[in-house]
Order: structure tokens, then sequence, then C-alpha cells
């Protein structure tokens, strides 16, 4: 009985430090994959879309929903340099209300809410996303991302 005793204390403590060990873990891989939301954020504001593109796996696998569906890397960069051709259709994307939900060690997903300010002949856009990342051994990357526009359809 007293051998149970002594092995339940640590055995007890060590549930109790396990899921703060867990945490930690998590508020690190989430402060990395933010980290890259901010990044390609940065990318963009300079007008860079090579640079933004690089939060994105590299893969003919990823696959990018917003007005259409577009599989693979090479469609998604072409779609973004036809699409925001010039720095007013660009203009200045911000990012807010971002959460990370971990999904296990090398995937987790984030949502949050884009605003891109732009000029008014251009006219801004709002929006909400949500983004499968995965870990790879050059970071967190995008492989899944579905933007939303909150914005009214232009009429016909």
């Amino acid at each position: 009985m007293r051998l149970l005793r002594l092995l339940s204390l640590p055995l007890a403590l060590y549930l109790l430090v396990l899921p703060l060990r867990a945490q930690t873990a998590s508020s690190h891989e989430d402060a990395a994959i933010i980290a890259v939301l901010q990044k390609s954020a940065a990318d963009w504001n300079r007008g860079d879309l090579d640079s933004f593109a690089t939060s994105y796996k590299n893969s003919p696998d990823i696959l990018f929903i917003g007005r259409t569906v577009r599989r693979g890397y090479a469609q998604m960069l072409e779609a973004y340099r036809t699409g925001y051709s010039t720095r007013e259709k660009m203009g200045t994307l911000t990012f807010s209300n971002l959460e990370v939900q971990p999904l296990d060690e090398h995937f987790a997903t984030a949502t949050g809410h884009f605003h891109l300010e732009r000029s008014a002949a251009v006219g801004n856009a709002n929006g909400y996303f949500m983004v499968v990342m995965e870990k790879t051994p050059a970071g967190w990357k995008i492989v899944r991302d579905d933007s939303t526009s909150t914005d009214a359809a232009p009429s016909k």
C-alpha cells in the first residue's frame, strides 16, 4: 500500500504537468504559424508576389478556393499575378482575428479576416479565410486556402 502511494504522487504530478508542456508547444507552433501569415502580408505590401507565395507549399497538390478552385502552386501564383498585376490592385493587406487550431503535430488550421486597403478607383476588399498549414522541413506552409469575400458581388 505504501509503495502504491509513493508511485501515485509522481504519476499525479506528471499528469498535471503534461498539459502545460503540450500548451507551451502549441503556443510556440501557433506563434510560428501567425509569423508565416504576418510575413506573407509584409511581402504582399512590398509588392513581392514571389516572396508572398513562399508561404504556400510549392506543390501541385495545394488547393486554393476563392471565386474558383485552383490546384497547384504554379496555378495559384499565376492567378495572383493576373488578378493583382499592379500595386494599385494589390493595395495594403492586413489580417485580423487570427486563430490557430492545431490538428496534430504536422497540421493546423488558421482562420482570420483579411482587408485590402486600395484606392477608390479599385475599391477595398474584405473577407474571411481558413488555411490548412502543414509543418514541412522548410517550416509551416499553406496547403489549402479557402478565402471568402464579404464584399457585395458586382452587379451585372
